[in-house]
């Protein structure tokens, strides 16, 4: 035997270029409506103002990794906030979970971001190059002045949108206009050049020339989805038992006997982002975008045949059709007990998260005892335990504060005094949107019940000057235990 017999394919097949078809449906034009509307909201939100005092940033969606803090219009999230960004991912990853098992992979086939983008390149390097028998021609041309033209037109517009996808990332991580100014006149940080400079890089890379192959190589999520659906699940589908055996049709004829719906004109397979032809089953590559339903319900009317050979449908409704029945309603395929599930943690989550912010308190502090001594007796028998607090201005502009102890249930203790290092009252003024460390003195009298106990229990509070906000921490004081 030759060694040629004995070789193994390649690991990786070759990348078949794609080139989708243009088809017009209900599907295309909800894909164009979804794709303006979230690229609108990608590229214009950046620039959305919000003005929340002279010592904040006025920008409405603001990412300050420097200050680490996240602005989102009139919220406001802080490090030690961090539940709120976890709640947040946990919420996108049921809601994939919960979109899939409803209506298969709909996020893939229409507001995933490789999917919008690609959508994107494709509209331009139709534009350029023609729809899709103009571009295989053009892929099997010879380098001659007319593809080096549509080509390079292709790839500088394309580098365009990269720019403009690179330049639109980083505006969420500082002042958007300030940035832009730096960024032209070359006084930006390098990592923003840098940002903007590989941004730039993998847009053009992946939404030009990976496309599909991002999808069904690096993306986990086709080989996950399976776990999320069953046979209730709604995706895209042939109706074999409808359309086989399919065969063509002569000018002039609308039927031929014992022939089915399907006249294999591949109109289907065309128009396919992904490059399949759906008629050979569920495959992994499927992202279920219905451009393949929109160009067979254009073929069924040009033939005079019902639409829906290939459709959103469930496996048991594609058996239960098959044997002449009627399947179950759409809204019975969405509202079972696995997306009710998936519904219910999801909108469980988000509650919590709502009623977490705006139960936050206004103020936020906490007061840690200092345990190296416990407590210092001075000259005069007064004994004094010593605090370091951390407050947190969460305001906009300077503000006073005023710092009070009592009892655990709210009362004034006899015998305490409260001193704030380097201040004459029990009142300090915090610096705008900063936080401030601050020595806190707690004094009991001289042979007093609290000097001479053991542990006392307290509760220090905080309250803002002229504002009811307030909150409190309980600590205790450390006495002799005499």
């Amino acid at each position: 035997m030759s060694s040629t017999e004995h070789s193994e394919p390649p690991l990786y097949a070759a990348r078949e270029p794609i080139f989708p078809k243009r088809v017009s449906g209900n599907f295309r034009t909800m894909k164009w409506v979804l794709m303006a509307v979230m690229l609108g909201i990608y590229y214009i939100t950046p620039w959305i103002r919000w003005e929340r005092g002279p010592a904040l940033p006025d920008q409405a969606v603001l990412l300050d990794l420097a200050n680490r803090r996240f602005f989102f219009f009139m919220i406001e999230i802080w490090p030690h906030e961090f539940y709120f960004v976890a709640g947040l991912l946990i919420m996108a990853g049921l809601g994939l979970f919960l979109f899939t098992s409803a209506a298969g992979r709909v996020w893939c086939g229409y507001a995933c971001p490789q999917t919008v983008w690609t959508d994107l390149f494709i509209l331009v390097e139709r534009w350029v190059e023609g729809d899709r028998n103009a571009r295989i021609r053009l892929l099997r041309q010879k380098w001659d002045a007319e593809k080096i033209r549509k080509r390079l037109t292709k790839w500088t517009l394309w580098l365009l949108i990269g720019l403009a996808t690179g330049g639109a990332w980083v505006f969420y991580f500082t002042d958007a206009p300030t940035l832009l100014k730096e960024l032209l006149n070359g006084t930006a940080p390098t990592v923003a050049y840098l940002t903007v400079i590989v941004a730039t890089a993998t847009t053009f890379a992946f939404g030009g020339f990976a496309r599909e192959q991002m999808c069904i190589y690096a993306c986990p999520w086709p080989r996950i989805q399976a776990a999320m659906m069953d046979e209730d699940t709604l995706t895209i589908a042939y109706r074999e038992w409808r359309g086989e055996p399919r065969g063509k049709l002569k000018k002039g004829q609308t039927t031929t006997e014992g022939q089915g719906d399907c006249i294999d004109c591949n109109a289907c397979f065309a128009v396919c982002p992904m490059g399949i032809d759906i008629r050979n089953g569920q495959q992994l590559e499927c992202i279920t975008c219905g451009l393949c339903i929109d160009a067979c319900n254009e073929m069924m009317d040009k033939i005079g045949k019902p639409r829906g050979l290939i459709g959103y449908m469930a496996l048991k409704d594609e058996n239960i059709e098959r044997a002449g029945g009627h399947p179950k309603k759409v809204w019975k395929h969405i509202f079972r007990p696995r997306t009710v599930l998936y519904f219910t943690l999801w909108a469980g989550i988000g509650i919590a998260l709502i009623v977490a912010l705006f139960l936050r308190s206004p103020i936020d502090f906490n007061l840690t005892p200092n345990r190296d001594p416990l407590y210092v007796v001075q000259g005069d028998g007064t004994v004094r335990n010593i605090y370091t607090m951390r407050l947190r201005n969460k305001n906009g502009s300077d503000t006073t504060f005023k710092v009070t102890v009592t009892d655990p249930s709210g009362q004034p203790v006899p015998d305490l005094t409260l001193i704030l290092e380097g201040e004459s009252a029990a009142e300090l003024t915090a610096p705008a949107d900063e936080t401030l460390n601050q020595r806190v003195y707690l004094e009991a009298a001289p042979r007093s019940a609290l000097a001479l106990a053991d542990r006392t229990d307290l509760r220090v509070w905080v309250e803002e000057v002229g504002s009811p906000a307030r909150a409190a921490v309980g600590t205790v004081f450390n006495g002799m235990g005499r």
